[in-house]
């Protein structure tokens, strides 16, 4: 055989492998590579801690208010999502989110197994390999949010088949149309700097969704009146959740720069501020300030002001930070006190609302006049407010259709809620046989 042969040979294992021919091309052209090596170690660490924030960070935030008997379900099925859908982004998820840009719906099949991958990716100077794994973060984030929803009462097998499609059904277009060069973005303007609408939009509405044809737990009225199993955990969870989305804020400015930086301070205050907002309408209400309403407003201050952290001033933030908290706790007092949708730990309040409420402000904030870094070229207050108005609808509209298709194709094979007597005793044991507090 000749060299030639042999050349081709191999390049068709390696296709078959999954491989990929950038392997050959990245070591012929290694010397070649214009990755800057400060961005893609920065962009590295970014993605390892961003990954604190589903792992354990969300595990521990859902299973700290959960029943004790329930706990080890709620991390159990977090993490075996987080696994699963992990497989699935470097299979085809990537693809069909950041492939190449078609017809702006969604990504081309160039990047399946992460196969056919650039040196860098475009407008940045971090390879595209790290680009993608980067990415992942977020696509690991939004289902592992949905577990929220149905505590206590999903069946594992559900679970998992309906993540797996939710995640390529709901989220990888709707990240094409955002941040993968889709319609959204190119034709409307419309901008998420670190997940809003991409993430907690997504998120928030399809647990509202799932919530809803799941129905409400046995005992919905005193699992809604409790606090959890330990508020010990909701706050150390909410704390990684915190220093994760710091992580993923400067991350996706893709560079360790201004913006990255402006990303974190207005993430933090923002985290900062919506957490004492919480704390103090608690203490109007009469209430104690406890643990679990300060974890609450964390992740309300983190889902608004994620759609424009780099754009923004730390004093916008401050404001978006109490916006959050209020809406946050005011749609949690709407969906579950009045219309008794048994969401179970907030999502689409705590996600949804407040995400959508920074994307649609995201179109204020960017104006100068207020501290922002101003509005992209052909593009000025009207304009941005059709971009996010439209962005938000598109999103919400997508996820609530298409996760209550996935949900019911999924209940076809595996039915989607457990036995009465297993909800009672806890899922714990019931589907896992295992308790998350094993007596001496």
């Amino acid at each position: 055989m000749n060299e030639s042969l042999r050349m081709r040979a191999a390049k068709a294992l390696m296709w078959i492998a999954g491989l990929g021919l950038p392997a050959l091309a990245h070591a012929q052209d290694a010397a070649l590579d214009p990755a800057d090596s400060g961005d893609t170690a920065w962009l590295l660490a970014a993605t390892l801690l961003g990954l604190l924030l589903v792992l354990p960070g969300l595990a521990l935030f859902n299973a700290g208010r959960a029943r004790a008997q329930s706990l080890a379900s709620v991390m159990t099925q977090t993490a075996a999502v987080v696994a699963l859908v992990s497989v699935l982004w470097i299979v085809v998820g990537y693809t069909l989110a950041f492939g190449t840009v078609s017809n702006g719906w969604l990504g081309s099949g160039n990047a399946w197994m992460l196969i056919d991958l650039g040196n860098v990716r475009q407008d940045t100077l971090v390879p595209e390999s790290a680009y993608a794994l980067f990415e992942m973060v977020f696509a690991l984030v939004a289902p592992a949010l949905l577990v929220g929803a149905w505590v206590d009462r999903a069946r594992f097998g559900w679970v998992i088949g309906f993540a797996a499609l939710w995640s390529l059904i709901v989220y990888a277009p709707i990240a094409h149309w955002v941040w993968g060069g889709g319609w959204l973005a190119t034709r409307l303007g419309t901008v998420d700097y670190a997940g809003g609408l991409v993430v907690h939009v997504s998120a928030g509405v399809s647990a509202l969704v799932v919530a809803l044809l799941l129905g409400r737990r046995e005992r919905f009225a005193t699992a809604v009146a409790s606090t959890g199993s330990s508020p010990l955990l909701t706050i150390t969870g909410a704390a990684l959740v915190w220093a994760g989305s710091l992580a993923l804020a400067g991350g996706s400015a893709f560079a360790a720069g201004d913006d990255a930086a402006m990303a974190l301070v207005t993430t933090h205050v923002a985290a900062a501020v919506a957490a004492l907002a919480w704390l103090l309408l608690d203490r109007l209400k009469g209430a104690k300030p406890g643990p679990t309403g300060l974890a609450r407003g964390v992740v309300a201050g983190l889902a608004i002001v994620a759609p424009a952290a780099a754009y923004i001033s730390p004093g916008m933030a401050v404001v978006l930070g109490i916006l959050g908290a209020v809406l946050a706790k005011g749609a949690a007092r709407v969906v579950q006190g009045h219309l008794q949708i048994d969401d179970s730990l907030g999502v689409f309040a705590g996600h949804g609302v407040t995400g959508a409420a920074g994307t649609v402000l995201t179109a204020l904030v960017l104006n100068p006049a207020f501290g922002g870094t101003g509005y992209g070229p052909g593009m000025d207050l009207a304009h941005q407010v059709v971009g996010q108005v439209v962005g938000v609808v598109t999103v919400a509209a997508w996820s609530a259709i298409a996760t209550a298709i996935a949900a019911l194709m999924v209940s076809m094979a595996l039915p989607m809620r457990v036995t009465r007597e297993d909800e009672l005793a806890g899922l714990d044991k019931a589907s896992h046989g295992e308790d998350a507090y094993q007596p001496d």
